[in-house]
């Protein structure tokens, strides 16, 4: 299998995760190069469910190795608690399956707190943060201030850097409800954890580029979605990371050269966790959807908000990231309806456009234009064991995907479960 990066073409949740988990079957290894614990990957095989926020969905396969990149904001006890977890789960992880970067940074108490305080000063003009310290992370990164994991095992600069930045939060903190942050405290736990973490610690770029020459395969796992990048994403309602295609090299350290496949995940509809711009919401797709038991948050449980198929977004999507296919997950999501909306171009101000805005005003203020097409109402999709089952009015408006994305769709989502899905010639 060719050295793949996996993208998601909305605002994330768009079930890469599943989609990674099934094709790593004809991978090697799985990389994940951005985002920290603020991502949540669900995975069902067998009826049993998997839920991961740091650890590649490539964990899942026995004889399949999985790296986390310098890329990665790491929250070192949230990852150890997922270490617990999946051995709870049957699922044994040792330096034999995972190596991390020595050069990702620490995501830290004081992190958490700062982002969670920062959050609600900003009133009605929340983001939508989950809250787990990944902005603050990135911007010490950014500011040159940060910890890495190789900090972890230089006592001397981890207290000093600690000692330094739990003095700021603090006075940052000074006068309201939160409790002080304890230096000590901080700096046990990070030496509990980094006594477990040590085996699995590396230079990540140099042990990626030893196994290229050996002839390996890689896939890289993106978290988050297009439009919460940094730079490309629905400003200021984004994440702290480049969430694009680019992102998956500068993240794990692997040439643009080495990349061969270039695949954006996008669901049947749309989602989006959080606040920010959504042109195709609506409420009564969102019920809908809820009603089933669908579209909850992985990581925090939130309710997701919910709209039609928005194809200005993908389209753009799948230029920005250079896709070669899409995966089209959650189509059992549109079964039982009669008439399925398209989302084609936005009316701004009177003015007709077919590209995503980049004002945060001009979001604000789009309308969108829709296309209908026939559903496939008591026919299913749900469960189909392959292409040829499908309802007809199904394949056609996967075809219609294609058409406006500009770009194949090739592998459909019709379930949950790692074998509910299919390829599309």
């Amino acid at each position: 299998m060719a050295n793949t990066i996996i993208v998601g073409a909305q605002w994330g949740d768009e079930g890469k995760g599943k989609i990674v988990d099934f094709l790593t079957e004809k991978t090697d290894i799985v990389v994940r190069a951005q985002g920290g614990n603020n991502a949540g990957h669900t995975v069902i095989h067998d009826g049993k469910k998997y839920v991961l926020h740091l650890i590649p969905s490539g964990i899942l396969w026995p004889e399949k190795n999985c790296v986390i990149g310098n890329g990665v904001v790491i929250d070192p006890v949230s990852l150890l608690e997922e270490f617990d977890k999946l051995d709870g789960q049957g699922i044994l992880i040792s330096p034999d399956n995972l190596v991390i970067s020595n050069r990702a940074h620490l995501t830290l108490p004081y992190h958490r707190i700062l982002d969670s305080f920062r959050e609600s000063g900003l009133g009605g003009k929340k983001i939508g943060t989950t809250g787990r310290g990944i902005g603050p992370t990135y911007v010490d990164k950014s500011e040159r201030s940060g910890l890495r994991m190789s900090d972890l095992f230089n006592q001397k600069k981890l207290v000093e850097k600690i000692e330094s930045k739990v003095q700021k939060a603090n006075s940052l903190l000074e006068g309201s409800d939160v409790e002080p942050l304890v230096t000590n405290q901080i700096i046990e736990e990070l030496n509990s954890a980094a006594s477990r973490l040590k085996p699995f610690i590396c230079e990540t770029t140099t042990y990626l580029h030893e196994r290229i020459a050996e002839g390996k395969s890689l896939l890289f796992e993106g978290a988050q979605g297009t439009y919460l990048d940094i730079d490309h994403g629905t400003y200021p309602f984004v994440t702290s990371s480049n969430t694009t295609a680019g992102g998956a090299c500068t993240g794990s350290g692997v040439s643009p050269r080495n990349i061969d496949n270039v695949t954006c995940v996008a669901k049947a509809y749309t989602t989006r966790v959080g606040s920010g711009p959504f042109i195709t919401e609506n409420q009564e797709f969102s019920d809908r959807m809820h009603g089933m038991g669908r579209e909850f948050g992985a990581t925090t449980g939130r309710k997701r908000r919910c709209g039609w198929f928005d194809a200005v977004l993908v389209r753009h999507a799948c230029r920005l990231n250079g896709a070669d296919q899409l995966a089209v997950t959650n189509v059992d999501g549109l079964d039982g309806i009669e008439s399925i909306k398209i989302c084609t171009s936005y009316e701004l101000r009177g003015e007709t456009i077919t590209t995503p805005p980049a004002d945060s005003e001009d979001w604000e203020d789009c309308t969108p234009n829709y296309e209908e097409l026939p559903g496939w109402g008591d026919e299913i999709t749900a469960g189909a064991e392959s292409i040829d089952s499908l309802p007809k009015n199904a394949n056609n408006y996967l075809d219609r995907l294609s058409e406006l994305c500009e770009t194949p769709v090739k592998i459909i989502g019709v379930g949950p479960d790692r074998k509910e899905t299919l390829f599309r010639d």
